[in-house]
């Protein structure tokens, strides 16, 4: 299911990080389900044990997933709710970023069309 590139200059953690979010958010991951062992994951991955640890930690952190002690790590129940909340809080970003296109002429439906592709792409509802 994870994939790490070796090639990415994005870290290891960082990268299981992102990727556990998306299996949330797309539903590939869902509430209370167990994730990985560290020792499994390390090993399938062939990563060091520490960087997955390093990774569960963040997502601990960013509330994704809690800790059963003696029974290890699951996905939060409101993980996919608190996901959601954080990206719409980069929609500031967004409109940074079409002011900037605006102000270089690049036409609003470019935009609109990189948007659609971008929901197309990554699965995303219409609303």
């Amino acid at each position: 299911m994870y994939v790490i590139d070796n090639q990415s200059r994005q870290a290891v953690y960082e990268q299981i990080v992102a990727q556990t979010e998306r299996f949330v958010m797309t539903g590939l991951m869902t509430a209370d389900q167990p994730m990985p062992s560290v020792r499994s994951l390390s090993m399938e991955l062939s990563v060091n044990p520490n960087t997955i640890q390093k990774a569960y930690a963040e997502l601990e952190r960013r509330g994704i997933i809690y800790v059963v002690t003696g029974k290890g790590s699951f996905i939060s129940s409101g993980a996919k709710d608190s996901l959601a909340i954080a990206k719409r809080g980069r929609l500031a970003e967004i409109e940074a970023i079409a002011g900037e296109c605006a102000i270089a002429g690049i036409d609003k439906q470019l935009i609109y069309d990189a948007v659609d592709k971008g929901y197309g792409r990554n699965g995303g509802n219409e609303q």
